[in-house]
């Protein structure tokens, strides 16, 4: 069974759908509940409508078991005692508003007469087989109840079914639970069955007879039957009887089927004639548009253009022999109204008429007859309402035909049967140039654009009209949508077989237009035109032919190579890559608290306490969320610092806090500090979030230098810490070197012994050094080369702790200052900060053991990259400009000796007339042709190489595609 599509109906939002069901009600004659209510709920036709198509429709719905209540779930009416009466309820809702709109949206079918449909009951289903034939007219009886049906509980004759009843064949169904029937003991009638004439008086009793009385008082009586009381009598239930007095609407339906012919009829009897579904509209509009009756062709054509873009793919030609042929022959006919001739297609081999089509084959000098033909002559505002109608169905069947050939079957069966889509598109793009005709032409390059693909062009493709009609419309028409459409066609020729399009015998014009088109600010018609362009030159003689109009200055070459470069940068989008170049070393932390230097300890013994242990603990600990240190280790480092500089004498002797005062100002001075319990056999006192520091820090946070000399046979370096480098300088010379200090002399130092020879002197910086005795090269062991040597240390000792300083301050611990690239020019010359690359947190100068660590450096490089597609491949208007110097620089070699040979003009397939166009004057002709290498060094110096140089290193997108490019260059170069 055929089935249409219900999508359209179900996508449509909720009053359109209302909108197109009361049309459809309001057309068939029958009421339509646009808001129905089941127990007080609201019921949306349109969600009951697709939940119903989903289960397969009404029969489907009404064949299952208790489907109707499944279906009430949807709507909240499942759970409820009365689950049966709302799935009936439901099921009528769509029986009345929405199961003929089914049978007419979902089967394309007309259904059923309302008088068997909406105006009898929802009992049963099978509508889509129910004909005025075979279904029976329910009952009277069962048609309308009567009023104690509905009032009183249903005897056990009378069943309501859970969802509906005769819902399916062979169905057992369940009715509603009834009363019990009552126990009625028997009780034998004792009395005479006739009657004495007292017995007829008024409200007296009969009499009992003299027949002797059965006493059943003994003993032997069941007490059941001595106590039993008879139930007093039920009021008799009469059921009405319908007559047209006081049903007198039944009967008047009754009587209108009569007198309508649609009376009770036998089951299973087809009629002659009936019983047949006819043809789809498919096969319909097919035979209208055949039929050459101006009203069937109108209406075929308004179905196809509604089809072909609604529902194109159910058109397919191969499946509806004659149908393109029959749209194309109607599209011809509008050179009736232009030309005196009435095209006749013809598919036999002998084409002798001028007016006769060839459809196999295809009709030569097709263009020709077109200039030859007769116009007819007319006034554009005179024509006739039928000449309206005709033009306005051209237009159709134009579109009907564009839409249903995007479709690539459509397209190769068109040019693998017939010719007459060809002959077509030379005949309508031939016609005069009538505004009112402007669509059609779209129409015709919209075709030509989804034919081409599967053509094959003669060679020379000049020869071939339509390609003749593609470079004319390029060149004359200006027509923005025509001209791109043109260029797309001309690019996708032969795009889909293994034939190569050959580009060739443009004019010099195009190629100039086309250059120019790629300076605009228009990226679908600079894409064709790039499109263009590499089609044109991947042909190497299109080259030599570009060669040979630089040469004569006369084609812009060289600003279309200026172009190309500048199109590399289209689209770019900025990123930033950081790339690692010395992985973090981890710090190590101090062992020991260090000791306060000497200057720091003066100043710390001149304050107060609480201040003294505050001081002092910044000094000499820092903050780190990971570290602790005991409490009890804590308070004796800060004994042993203060308790030898205290003062006997005064009110408090030790001068120290308290041990829980001291160990409350800890947790107030570092935010990360808290004192802990560690519980365990022993328990542990600790605070969690210091650590001693490495080097300690004076107030201002500034970090003392360490002296790491350690001579031979010590297992610990010297470790004073000095203030600063000149401090430690002094320290060195004084304490390691052996230089004499003269107090009040110039040179401060004694200079007597300073350039004796003594083979111990050495550097023992850090006990790894030996600058004097291993370095390269090495210096003589005297006072003076180890004082000169010893600076280099403080230097290094100094910006060590100067980036310490910096990582315990919170700042960057990176260098604090940028370095680029030595390259930071731009293509032309002038700084481009887009062309910097910063690099931050290069490496600084450390000592061999770095127990400090060292951060992550990265160098952060920032690229330009354009766009790619899903593959990751480049893309868009970038690549395509890359791949037009890519053929440039590919053929520029070869083209170069193509013009050494003189054959070029002879090679391009151009006619007379582009050939004046070429030479422009008698000297072009004989000019010299340069070396392949020589034409490298011009086209591609400057700009060009510079930008391709910027895009090799920025363009992450790009740059494989113009490494391509620069390996073609130098190989050019090196020809």
């Amino acid at each position: 069974m055929a089935v249409a599509d219900e999508g359209d109906s179900l996508q449509l939002d909720s009053t359109t759908f209302l909108k197109r069901l009361a049309t459809f009600h309001q057309q068939r004659g029958t009421a339509l509940e646009a808001a129905p209510r089941v127990n007080n709920k609201p019921i949306d036709l349109q969600k009951l409508y697709q939940v119903v198509l989903d289960q397969g429709g009404y029969d489907e719905v009404s064949r299952a078991r208790l489907a109707w209540r499944k279906v009430g779930q949807s709507f909240g009416l499942g759970s409820s005692n009365h689950a049966a009466a709302y799935a009936f309820a439901l099921k009528t809702v769509y029986y009345r508003n929405l199961a003929a709109f089914e049978i007419k949206d979902r089967y394309n079918k007309e259904p059923p007469p309302k008088e068997i449909l909406e105006h009898v009951t929802a009992r049963g289903g099978d509508l889509l087989t129910r004909t005025v034939e075979n279904y029976s007219l329910p009952s009277i009886e069962d048609a309308e109840p009567s009023g104690d049906d509905e009032v009183t509980t249903p005897n056990g004759g009378d069943r309501m079914d859970l969802d509906d009843p005769g819902s399916g064949p062979g169905r057992s169904t369940r009715g509603l639970r009834q009363a019990p029937p009552q126990r009625v003991l028997f009780q034998p009638d004792l009395s005479s069955s006739r009657q004495t004439r007292t017995a007829t008086g008024h409200g007296q009793s009969p009499q009992p007879t003299t027949a002797p009385s059965v006493t059943y008082n003994g003993p032997s009586l069941p007490h059941s039957l001595s106590s039993y009381e008879p139930r007093p009598p039920f009021p008799l239930t009469l059921r009405g009887v319908t007559t047209p007095a006081n049903n007198s609407t039944r009967f008047y339906q009754q009587v209108h089927q009569q007198h309508a012919g649609l009376k009770r009829k036998a089951k299973n009897v087809t009629e002659p004639g009936s019983g047949f579904e006819g043809p789809n509209i498919y096969v319909r509009t097919l035979q209208a548009l055949k039929s050459g009756i101006p009203g069937e062709i109108s209406y075929a054509l308004h179905h196809l253009v509604k089809i072909s873009h609604e529902r194109g793919d159910k058109f397919r030609f191969e499946a509806f022999p004659g149908l393109a042929e029959a749209l194309i022959e109607y599209i011809l006919t509008i050179t009736s109204e232009y030309y005196a001739i009435d095209w006749r297609v013809t598919y036999m081999e002998d084409v002798t008429s001028d007016n006769v089509l060839d459809a196999i084959n295809g009709t030569p000098k097709l263009a020709e007859k077109m200039q030859s033909a007769k116009r007819i002559d007319f006034v554009d505002e005179l024509w006739d309402s039928e000449s309206v109608i005709h033009f306005e169905n051209v237009m159709q069947a134009g579109l009907a035909t564009r839409n249903l050939l995007h479709m690539e079957e459509n397209a190769q069966y068109l040019v693998r049967e017939t010719c007459l889509a060809r002959d077509m598109l030379t005949i309508i793009l031939n016609l005069p140039h009538d505004l009112r005709l402007t669509e059609l032409r779209h129409y015709m390059w919209d075709i030509a654009e989804c034919l081409v693909p599967y053509w094959v062009m003669p060679n020379p493709p000049r020869s071939d009209p339509l390609y003749e009609l593609l470079l004319r419309e390029i060149r004359e028409s200006p027509d923005r949508g025509a001209i791109v459409t043109c260029i797309r066609t001309l690019c996708r020729i032969s795009m889909n077989l293994t034939v190569v399009n050959n580009i060739s015998g443009v004019p010099p014009e195009i190629i100039t237009r086309v250059v120019n088109w790629c300076l605009l600010q228009d990226e679908e018609l600079v894409g064709a035109a790039l499109d263009f362009l590499y089609q044109y030159t991947a042909n190497p003689i299109n080259v030599a032919l570009l060669l040979y109009k630089q040469k004569s200055q006369d084609c812009p070459l060289s600003p279309l190579l200026s172009r190309m470069a500048s199109l590399l940068r289209h689209g770019e989008s900025e990123t930033q890559t950081k790339v690692i170049l010395q992985n973090a070393v981890p710090e190590i932390p101090a062992e020991t608290i260090p000791n306060v230097p000497a200057d720091l300890l003066e100043k710390l013994l001149q304050m107060d306490e609480p201040e003294r242990s505050n001081v002092w603990l910044k000094c000499v600990f820092e903050e780190h969320k990971d570290s602790e240190i005991t409490q009890i280790a804590l308070w004796h480092a800060y004994q042993a610092r203060f308790l030898q500089h205290s003062n006997p004498a005064a009110p408090n002797p030790t001068g120290l806090l308290p041990a829980a005062e001291f160990i409350k100002n800890v947790s107030i001075i570092f935010e990360t500090a808290t004192a802990q319990v560690v519980n365990g056999v022993q328990n542990k006192f600790i605070i969690k979030g210091i650590r001693p520091r490495r080097h300690p820090t004076d107030p201002g946070h500034h970090i003392y230098l360490r002296c790491m000399w350690r001579a031979p046979g010590q297992s610990t370096p010297c470790n004073e810490y000095l203030p600063n480098a000149d401090a430690l300088k002094h320290h060195l010379w004084q304490a390691h070197c052996g230089l004499q200090y003269k107090e009040g002399s110039t040179t401060q130092y004694s200079t007597e012994e300073t350039n004796i020879r003594n083979p111990k002197i050495d550097c023992h910086w850090n006990g790894n050094c030996h600058r004097i005795s291993q370095g390269v090269p090495k210096l003589e062991p005297t006072i003076y080369n180890l004082a000169r040597h010893i600076p280099i240390h403080i230097v290094n000792e100094a910006k060590d702790n100067r980036n310490a300083k910096v990582q315990k301050t919170g700042q960057s611990p990176t260098a604090s200052h940028d370095h680029f690239v030595p390259n930071t020019l731009g293509p032309r010359g002038a700084h481009d900060p887009r062309y910097v690359v910063d690099v931050k947190g290069l490496p600084v100068s450390r000592s061999e053991i770095d127990p400090e660590g060292k951060e992550a450096v990265w160098q952060y490089m920032t690229y330009y990259n354009t766009p790619v597609d899903e593959k990751g491949e480049p893309c868009g208007l970038s690549n395509t400009a890359a791949l037009v110097l890519r053929n440039i620089a590919r053929h520029v070699v070869k083209a170069s000796s193509i013009l050494k040979d003189g054959d070029l003009l002879g090679q391009a397939g151009l006619n007379n007339e582009d050939l004046v166009n070429w030479i422009s004057d008698e000297s072009n002709a004989e000019l010299e042709a340069d070396s392949g290498a020589a034409w490298m060094e011009k086209l591609f110096a400057g700009e060009v190489k510079e930008g391709l140089s910027w895009v090799m290193t920025y363009n992450r997108s790009l740059a494989p595609v113009v490494a391509d490019v620069l390996a073609l260059i130098r190989k050019g170069m090196e020809a």
